[in-house]
């Protein structure tokens, strides 16, 4: 995430001067068209998205042998925990390669239909510190129709991710894509509205071990080089506000059995893991315990996009940076759209403000949390759930809190 420094607890983002949203629609636009070129047929994509289905798949069977889903129904259970939920219906396919071919289809249609976005550093810090105030369950209340401002969308981050995955492997995030899907779900059977989301690494990016620049070396060798965005792990999210109604309590006994489940597969994958080889970065890093990381920043980015706390611009550059005063250069690609922190931002008062005044230097993120709305057309009070959202002065500087980056 840069090579500024991890250290301080708070430090602000609004300030950047590095980026530029017409340069990064530029790169963006390019990156897709690049990526959609190379992705097609390409053999080392298929084998590492077969070798991530194959652990994946490996894990969730060893978790279920130990569970008390009945043996008949442990494997079908596997296949609807990771697949199903991705939007695959039966029958399964047969082995870990026909999945990856499935998963490559899903996504070059994604990015065929996707609309591009980029995300300036500071409306991305913002997301990030949003994404660090969610428990497991609040991904729960997740509603297509209410949260996502488009059916089909590829954003693409100003600077790579850095993450700690299950087993202790890193990776870094580029970019997020999303579709909207059927879930298909067993025991029983069912389907639920979801969200594809999809996790691209940064192929040229910070985390660069031996093996990963070998492997980059040799596809390049064999006439098929890797794309610049690879596409790593796909989730599904269901996204129909399932959890919107339930109790608080019931949301921390959720949570807790996510954190519970993935604890265990943590484990599993700890011991098939081989030793992590070190990546080159000098920044923080997300150690994604929880292997809830994509989903949380997803939620977030859609949650504040949708309250307006962010908002969808076209790219602009300085008079003196325009492709006019640079020979051959093209101009940003109007099909690209910018997220930024949006330039009114409510303030907030808190009811525990008691009417008095308080004067705030800084804009912050509060977490989700529930509220009794009175409805007057109804005459009485309805819990909906709220946030997260930015509180402060609409022209503070928006500081990023201990929450959000792990590093260690």
């Amino acid at each position: 995430m840069g090579k500024a420094s991890r250290s301080k607890k708070q430090r602000s983002r609004d300030t950047s001067t590095a980026w530029s949203a017409a340069s990064a629609a530029r790169t963006a636009h390019q990156a897709r068209a690049d990526t959609r070129r190379l992705l097609r047929d390409n053999g080392w994509v298929r084998t590492m998205m077969a070798s991530n289905v194959n652990n994946r798949m490996t894990e969730l069977r060893t978790v279920l042998h130990h569970s008390d889903v009945p043996e008949q129904h442990r494997e079908n259970m596997a296949f609807a925990m990771m697949l199903g939920k991705q939007g695959m219906r039966r029958p399964w396919p047969p082995g870990p390669l026909e999945a990856a071919r499935w998963q490559i289809r899903q996504v070059l249609q994604l990015l065929d239909g996707a609309e591009v976005l980029v995300i300036s550093p500071a409306a991305h810090a913002a997301v990030m510190a949003a994404a660090g105030t969610l428990e497991p369950a609040d991904v729960g209340t997740l509603d297509k129709d209410r949260d996502i401002p488009m059916p089909t969308g590829l954003l693409v981050l100003p600077e790579p991710v850095v993450v700690e995955n299950r087993g202790g492997s890193l990776s870094d995030i580029r970019a997020f894509g999303w579709q909207l899907i059927t879930q298909h779900q067993v025991l029983p059977d069912a389907q639920y509205p979801g969200v594809q989301l999809t996790c691209f690494m940064d192929r040229d990016g910070p985390v660069q071990p031996e093996s990963w620049r070998h492997a980059v070396a040799q596809a390049r060798a064999t006439g098929s080089p890797l794309p610049p965005l690879v596409p790593d792990g796909i989730y599904g999210m269901r996204a129909d506000g399932a959890l919107a109604a339930e109790s608080s309590e019931q949301h921390a006994e959720i949570s807790e059995e996510h954190r519970r489940l993935n604890l265990v597969l943590n484990q599993v994958a700890r011991h098939n893991a081989l030793p992590p080889e070190e990546g080159q970065w000098d920044g923080g890093q997300i150690k994604d315990t929880y292997d809830d990381f994509a989903a949380r920043y997803a939620f977030a980015f859609w949650r504040l996009a949708a309250q307006g706390v962010t908002v969808f611009d076209a790219p602009r550059e300085p008079e003196k940076d325009r492709p006019r005063h640079r020979p051959g250069a093209q101009p940003a690609d109007p099909d690209v759209r910018v997220i930024r922190l949006a330039h009114q931002v409510p303030a907030q008062r808190s009811a525990e403000d008691g009417g008095t005044s308080r004067v705030y230097h800084h804009r912050w993120t509060v977490r989700m949390h529930k509220v009794r709305q009175w409805y007057p057309s109804a005459q009485e009070h309805r819990v909906i759930w709220r946030g997260p959202y930015i509180k402060g002065p609409t022209d503070a500087p928006f500081m990023v809190g201990e929450k959000a980056y792990s590093v260690d």
